[in-house]
């Protein structure tokens, strides 16, 4: 390295002073300057470590070019802002242990890096010290056999204060955030997989936080972890791995001392041996010097990730979903993760880019992709999946009055009312699913579907289900009600036959009426062999697609991309995913597969890019409903709208030439 990575320091806390002072002992990086949210305390801060540059304000950190990467100190709850924040500015990024609130916010802070394309590791310092690395060696080397029960503990006695940061909940206080991220980030490392089973229990104090807690954690070969955290308890903080074949003693694994550097002493019990075996692992710096030459090094080399076992991205969004978990298991909520607290957009934005189409009845212009409301069930999850939508240009929001037991509706609605954006969007609303499929039900649910959204209306509503021994007439009779009242502007039906369609829009017609204006049944290059669920109708059959084509009423196809069957998780000899076996696999769908591999090659994009790219290529009007359950799912999905197949591939790619 010829010259010295240029580090800022974003916060001014003990933390803050404590990477300051391994930074200097590092061989890497040079303390360039720090940012505080006041100029005191920055010049404070400047003067005990001779920073040449002290800003009052992080955006004035963030603004100064002589910054290369900056380390962020904030309270927990500010990580996922001033991450995104640096990555937008250029800066590669250190964040301090836990990269942000939860899995959610982690996302868009591994988004925004990548989109910026900007190095990002999460401040687990003693994962830079050597004893780790020196531990995992003896773990990989089978030296006590298999591994079959982790046990870590890291824990405090604090003395009560509601103000201070490990007790506020404003703050994100507690165990688990704090330092349970530690032995966590243990098990996951030993085990060397994320885990199957997470079951927890804990003692939440009177200002909601965790004052200690405990869980199990069971992988993959059903190796068992036993983790446990406090704020208000001191624990043994040692950490153990029994083995098949002996056990592995580590007295000090965080490497905490923020002061001295100390060696790392692992202490090996080999099986029938009485004594324990001590091996010393040098080291002349502290953890947090490490770290930052971990860091620095990485960056030199081009990298945006740190290798293992620092932090990489996927182990740090694998940490803090176990983290939510445990949360979860004791039923801890942070005040600031409720819809109430309002949260501000976190996605770094990138440019807005969508095919829009038109629903007859519908005055806004409606995205091609639709994004189906089905599975963000914690409210933040939703709020990072819907402004990530809608940034890049999606404004159709697909949900239904039986997800969830109303609550992805309810999510979806206050997303809404909080970013102010009902006239830019397109919401559709299902009701009246088996066995409530009847025109008294379906109006008791949508009164309900309309106060659960926060709103007067939906754009578009659908009869989820269709109830063959009602006259379809009678369907129509009451929708026509509530678009005269205003309550929808458009309707239409989810898995309805395209026969009884086409009856309720005689019908319609013969009675001066609106007819349906759009059909949701499932439509993907791969058929569907076998129904997702009871009732579902596919409309990809030759006979379907020429009933659509004729009469040019919009699809709104459901499981657009097969659920994940243009994906490497089918193959013929893979079996685990019962469903994707059930529903998709067949010999010819795999022939499509392997067409749709072929073009993919061609065209240098994912195979599921041209199978969506088939969806929205049609002779006839089509929308493509998306499931993504993280962002990265939906930024390796939008791709596909560039995609543009002739008549002749779109045949080709369905066997027919």
């Amino acid at each position: 390295m010829t010259s010295k990575l240029s580090w800022g320091i974003i916060g001014t806390g003990a933390i803050a002073r404590t990477f300051a002072a391994g930074l200097a002992k590092s061989d890497t990086g040079a303390l360039a300057a720090v940012g505080s949210r006041t100029r005191e305390a920055a010049d404070k801060f400047g003067a005990e470590f001779n920073v040449p540059r002290r800003h009052a304000s992080y955006d004035a950190l963030l603004a100064d070019d002589t910054v290369q990467a900056v380390y962020i100190s904030t309270p927990h709850p500010q990580h996922a802002e001033w991450a995104i924040r640096a990555a937008a500015a250029g800066k590669h990024i250190l964040c301090e242990k836990p990269i942000t609130l939860n899995h959610s916010e982690a996302m868009a802070v591994v988004e925004a890096a990548r989109h910026h394309d900007v190095f990002l590791m999460e401040a687990f310092m003693y994962r830079c010290h050597p004893q780790t690395a020196k531990l995992i060696e003896l773990i990989r080397s089978g030296v006590i056999g298999k591994v079959r029960v982790i046990q870590a503990a890291f824990s405090f006695n604090c003395p009560f204060n509601p103000a201070s940061r490990v007790y506020d909940n404003e703050l994100a206080g507690g165990g688990i955030l704090d330092v349970g991220c530690y032995p966590v980030s243990f098990a996951r490392l030993i085990a060397g997989a994320e885990p199957l089973d997470v079951k927890g229990i804990g003692h939440l104090g009177q200002t909601g936080v965790d004052e200690w807690a405990a869980a199990v954690l069971r992988f993959p070969g059903d190796i068992l972890a036993q983790v446990a955290t406090g704020v208000a308890v001191n624990q043994e903080n040692v950490a153990r791995i029994y083995g098949s074949e002996g056990q592995i003693l580590v007295p000090n694994p965080w490497q905490a001392n923020r002061r001295a550097a100390e060696p790392g002493k692992l202490l090996l019990y080999r099986q029938g041996q009485s004594a324990p075996e001590e091996i010393t692992v040098p080291a002349d710096r502290t953890s947090f010097a490490y770290e930052a030459d971990v860091v620095g090094r990485a960056i030199a080399a081009g990298q945006k990730q740190a290798p293992s076992p620092a932090m990489t991205w996927e182990d740090s969004l694998g940490n803090i979903q176990t983290l939510d978990r445990w949360r979860d298991s004791i039923g801890l909520t942070y005040d600031r993760e409720k819809p109430e607290a309002n949260p501000r957009p976190l996605v770094s934005r990138p440019p807005r880019k969508m095919k829009n189409g038109q629903l007859a009845g519908i005055q806004t212009p409606v995205s091609r992709l639709i994004l189906g409301v089905d599975n963000q069930v914690k409210f933040p999850h939703a709020c990072v999946m819907f402004d990530d939508f809608f940034a890049r240009g999606g404004n159709c929001f697909d949900t239904a009055y039986i997800y969830g037991g109303g609550q992805l509706e309810r999510n979806l609605g206050h997303w809404v009312k909080n970013r102010g954006v009902r006239e830019q969007v397109v919401i559709i609303g299902k009701g009246a699913h088996t066995p409530f499929c009847n025109p008294q039900d379906l109006t008791a649910q949508l009164f309900e579907t309309l106060e659960r959204l926060q709103t007067d209306h939906v754009d578009l509503y659908l009869m989820h289900r269709d109830n063959p021994d009602i006259p379809a007439g009678e369907f129509v009779d009451v929708l026509n009600e509530h678009l005269r009242a205003g309550r929808v502007r458009a309707f239409g039906g989810s898995n309805w036959s395209l026969d009884r369609v086409q009856a309720a829009n005689e019908y319609a017609q013969a009675n001066g009426l609106t007819g349906f204006g759009a059909v949701s049944n499932n439509f993907s290059l791969a058929q569907m062999v076998d129904p997702v669920w009871a009732g579902c109708i596919r409309a990809s059959d030759q006979a379907s697609r020429a009933w659509l084509a004729q009469h040019q009423i919009p699809l709104l196809a459901w499981s657009s991309q097969a659920r994940g069957f243009f994906t490497e998780r089918a193959h013929p000899d893979k079996r685990e995913d019962t469903e994707l076996v059930r529903c998709w696999y067949s010999e010819d769908n795999f022939q499509r597969k392997a067409r749709v591999e072929e073009l993919a090659k061609k065209r240098g994009v994912r195979p599921i890019n041209i199978a969506l790219a088939y969806v929205l290529c049609q002779p006839f009007p089509t929308f493509a409903l998306i499931g993504p359950r993280t962002l990265a799912e939906t930024r390796t999905t939008w791709p596909a709208l560039d995609v543009e197949l002739t008549p002749e591939e779109v045949r080709w790619l369905n066997l027919e030439g």
